[in-house]
């Protein structure tokens, strides 16, 4: 039996094939999960990677920021699952104007107000829209890139990193009663579109396997889908509330 056998997720965030969702689901199939993905915009786009799955998975449109999708997010469910045991929010956005050098003093509230909703409250708003099909012992999974020091160039994601991560802890609170978990995988730096529109992000890439003991490969995302997988089985039964760190140990190492 693989580690996942007879789990139902729902798995965000998928835009190629070379994102940390694409490869979670992938693993997550692999280990024996039946997998529905979100798309947004282009749909066509999220279908076809999904046919590259090992199993072709079913795809829904979300937008996080839409609440009429939020709420119908369940009926749309319906025809592919009957309950869900684990969500991945993998999911986050910002204007050009909230990244770089400078944006953080230069930036404007409507920017900064997109950015904070889309990369942070969304993880409440998708927790709640998914609440009903979920149970006792079901888990939730945010990406995380952590944030608890400044980083060149991040500025306003950054931000938003940090509040998903008090969001984390909040929605742990509320949710544990009804047997939920709530945790965030704090991945080290991977190329991926998202990875992509961070100016600067190359300096991540050099500094990174110098430092993390374990090493790390920023062209291999199977690690951290692998250890996405670990927090939605039930093998971390009373975790919650956690930032997981998937990062070669980097987090633990000082310059």
């Amino acid at each position: 039996m693989g580690l996942l056998e007879g789990k139902k997720l729902l798995v965000t965030g998928v835009i190629t094939d070379a994102s940390l969702a694409f490869h979670t689901a992938k693993v997550a199939q692999e280990q024996g999960a039946e997998v529905v993905l979100t798309g947004y915009g282009r749909m066509r786009l999220v279908e076809r990677i999904a046919q590259r799955l090992p199993k072709p998975a079913p795809v829904v449109e979300l937008d996080v920021s839409d609440q009429e999708q939020l709420d119908s997010l369940v009926d749309r469910l319906a025809e592919h699952t009957d309950r869900l045991d684990g969500v991945l929010h993998s999911i986050g956005f910002a204007p050009a104007s909230c990244l770089g050098e400078g944006a953080f003093l230069k930036a404007p509230w409507e920017d900064v107000a997109t950015t904070i909703q889309v990369s942070a409250f969304s993880f409440k708003s998708l927790a709640v829209a998914a609440l009903p099909l979920m149970g006792p012992g079901g888990s939730i999974v945010g990406m995380d890139f952590d944030n608890r020091q400044a980083w060149p160039a991040y500025d306003w994601m950054g931000v938003a990193k940090s509040t998903l991560e008090s969001v984390t802890r909040y929605l742990a609170r509320d949710l544990g009663p009804q047997g939920i978990r709530v945790n965030l995988v704090a991945a080290g730096p991977v190329k991926t579109m998202a990875a992509k529109s961070i100016p600067g992000f190359a300096a991540f890439e050099d500094a990174w396997d110098g430092r993390a003991p374990l090493g790390w490969d920023v062209g291999d995302p199977v690690p951290v889908a692998k250890t996405v997988c670990a927090v939605l089985s039930d093998w971390l039964p009373v975790t919650t509330g956690s930032m997981v760190m998937a990062d070669g140990g980097f987090h633990a190492i000082g310059v």
